[in-house]
């Protein structure tokens, strides 16, 4: 989702403007500040007669259920297609269904004006990806890495610019390849006015990479076992491309948008898209910028605005500027809780009051110790006393600017009322991957029973849920 969406030009850029692109995305009116939130899922076929759960497959599995979204609810085909013309995306109203490399099936909404419409809009994708799902005895978990399934057992999309990428990332990270096919997360997405709010925003936003690992962390289990770990999710990206990923120093000491590009620039891109090709290309956008590409059939392109927003979305800090500000760094979460990361964040970065004292109390830390706690969440998660402690005070902060906006639905319930399902995990301090754990236990397995049982502990849509 992007809460403003630009028109992309497919004309040469130049150095002056790649600023311009995020000078372009600024909203100067508050009011008009949107939301967006995005959700992946990872699909299983559940045989009817009792056999093992299985990853889905594209032409069994997934092409099915985009059919059936199209004919039954309006969806229509987007832009993108796969490597050989199938259908990968789906678009309706501002919102789009894409699939992830290993079949997850991801809704970025639309851009939306507060967290009641943007819940509504998850409650309806719930609606119909579960009632299209049923006959084809498909089930969607939302879980932050994969509980049962090996790299292996997942099936890969016919997406182009996954091939590139499967192909090249393992060069640059171990876990390349568990990140693409294993993972999901829920994301949220953000407005600024200004480079100066973008600034603040961007900062807070960092600091509050560790506590949201922590509150939304969901993915303990391995192949069928507890790792002992809150996260794995996050523990992959670890282990990911060093040059795109983790948290800049700039975040917290002279970001601008020069900065952010001049970090963007320095990043090796994955291809150069012409006609819908994706050709390998694993130079600096800054380098490509200065010479161009020439395609294997001898003909030179120079860089373009839409290469350049490629590129953007090709990096993947805990914190993207795309250009508007992404929150990446939180486990998918089933309908229980994937209202409330918007919701607490909207409280925390569009309330201003909310912003400067959240950055008063979370300032304290150097940027290693930072690093620390980021890891601390992926280990103990809310069992961590300071993170447990950081989320009161973004709770407490982000419920009070919720009620002072005062934007009520038609019981006449706040926005607030989206983060009251985190209170208990801050009072306990546990996050959701221990209450699940304490539901399956530690070893569930590999076999039917123990994947049946993933099935329903993180059951988002379609057959297989609590009884």
């Amino acid at each position: 989702m992007s809460p403003k969406r630009q028109s992309v030009p497919d004309e040469p850029i130049t150095r002056d403007e790649l600023v311009d692109v995020f000078v372009g995305a600024e909203r100067p009116d508050p009011s008009t500040h949107l939301i967006g939130t995005e959700l992946e899922k990872a699909g299983a076929y559940v045989p009817p007669d009792g056999g093992p759960p299985v990853p889905v497959s594209y032409e069994e599995h997934v092409l099915p259920v985009l059919q059936s979204m199209m004919d039954r609810f309006g969806w229509t085909p987007g832009a993108d297609r796969g490597i050989s013309g199938e259908i990968i995306e789906l678009v309706r109203d501002g919102a789009s269904i894409t699939l992830e490399p290993g079949g997850q099936l991801e809704l970025s909404g639309a851009p939306l004006h507060n967290v009641h419409q943007t819940c509504a809009e998850f409650s309806q994708h719930y609606d119909e990806l579960h009632e299209v799902s049923l006959p084809l005895s498909l089930a969607w978990m939302a879980a932050g890495h994969h509980p049962w399934a090996t790299r292996d057992e997942i099936n890969w999309m016919p997406k182009g610019r996954y091939r590139v990428m499967r192909g090249y990332l393992p060069t640059r990270g171990g876990r390349a390849l568990d990140m693409m096919l294993r993972t999901c997360t829920v994301q949220a997405n953000f407005d600024y006015a200004s480079e100066a709010q973008c600034r603040e925003r961007f900062r807070i936003a960092n600091a509050m990479v560790p506590v949201l690992t922590a509150l939304f962390a969901n993915s303990p289990y391995l192949e069928g076992r507890d790792t002992g770990l809150a996260s794995i999710r996050s523990q992959v990206w670890l282990d990911m491309d060093p040059d795109r990923c983790g948290i800049p120093r700039f975040a917290f000491e002279g970001f601008s948008y020069e900065r952010y590009v001049d970090w963007a620039l320095d990043v090796p891109m994955f291809f150069v898209k012409r006609d819908g090709e994706y050709h390998p290309h694993h130079v600096p956008f800054r380098r490509y910028l200065e010479e161009g590409f020439t395609t294997p059939d001898g003909e030179h392109h120079q860089a373009t605005h839409r290469d350049w927003f490629l590129h953007l979305s090709t990096v993947f800090p805990e914190i993207r500027l795309k250009p508007h500000i992404e929150f990446r760094s939180a486990d998918a979460v089933g309908s229980r809780y994937v209202c409330a990361l918007p919701a607490l964040v909207k409280g925390i970065l569009y309330d201003a009051d909310a912003t400067g004292e959240a950055w008063e109390r979370l300032s304290g830390p150097s940027y290693e110790e930072r690093l620390e706690l980021g890891r601390e969440a992926i280990e103990l998660g809310l069992r961590s006393p300071r993170l447990r402690e950081w989320a009161r005070v973004l709770l407490d902060l982000a419920r009070a600017a919720l009620d002072r906006w005062d934007i009520r639905d038609e019981k006449g319930r706040t926005e607030a009322r989206f983060i009251d399902r985190l209170e208990p995990l801050v009072e306990q301090g546990h996050s959701p991957a221990h209450e699940i754990v304490e539901e399956l236990g530690a070893e569930p397995g590999r076999g039917a029973e123990g994947r049946l049982a993933f099935v329903r502990a993180f059951h988002f849509a379609g057959v297989g849920g609590p009884e």
